[in-house]
């Protein structure tokens, strides 16, 4: 009897922890440096990636680079990779190779949006709105699935290996992913506050989990 109430017990705290949540106006807040805080979120397709649409909204003052999303397999490290390095250089990893941005710091919010599709290889950068020149990476390439998504560190093993020096110090909201690529028509459209019900990460109905001292809290671009 006791072992089935631990189960069910179980059963119902993780339940709990990765129930759908509505996050609309409100943003994941990492207050200060840490190797042990983050927030993991539950990705709603198990199907491999042949293209992908990312966006979200970070905001973080730290003369450092960063981690801004880490999205990890078993099999591959840096699977998708979101990152600043140093200031105004943003890079994106696919499958474990990156292509770099350029864009002057401001230290105000920041709308971010990635796309990226396996036939052609074609990157797109977009801040606030505004393409970067497309670039190439990893032309044929499957991202795997069953993956790990974290936000606020950087993985470098499945699910942790993280480094205090490459973590987040701010906010991410609004955190919505696609397994096609949006149209630049549809981006602009995301950065006024459309969502085009996002299939792989839905931040109006986010199944996540947090682990340190991450806070839930308004945004502070709304």
């Amino acid at each position: 009897m006791e072992k089935l109430l631990l189960c069910f017990l179980t059963f119902l705290s993780l339940s709990i922890a990765f129930s759908e949540t509505d996050m609309s106006k409100m943003a994941f807040v990492f207050p200060k440096e840490s190797d042990d805080s983050f927030a993991k979120l539950i990705s709603l397709r198990k199907q491999p990636l042949e293209a992908f649409t990312l966006c979200l909204c970070v905001y973080s003052d730290l003369p450092r680079g960063y981690s801004i999303f880490s999205y990890n397999t078993r099999t591959q490290d840096n699977e998708i990779l979101l990152f600043k390095d140093k200031p105004g250089e943003y890079s994106l990893s696919v499958g474990g190779t990156e292509v770099v941005f350029q864009h002057p710091d401001t230290f105000a919010p920041l709308h971010l949006c990635v796309t990226w599709e396996s036939v052609s290889g074609i990157v797109e950068f977009w801040v606030n709105r505004k393409p970067k020149v497309r670039k190439s990476l990893k032309k044929g390439y499957i991202v795997g699935s069953e993956a790990s998504i974290v936000l606020g560190q950087e993985q470098d093993s499945f699910g942790g290996s993280f480094d205090i020096k490459q973590c987040l110090v701010g906010d991410i909201g609004d955190v919505n992913m696609w397994d096609l690529v949006l149209s630049p028509g549809e981006i602009n459209s995301v950065y006024r506050g459309n969502s085009f019900s996002p299939n792989v990460l839905n931040w109006h109905a986010l199944r996540y989990e947090v682990h340190g001292e991450v806070f839930t809290k308004p945004q502070l671009w709304s």
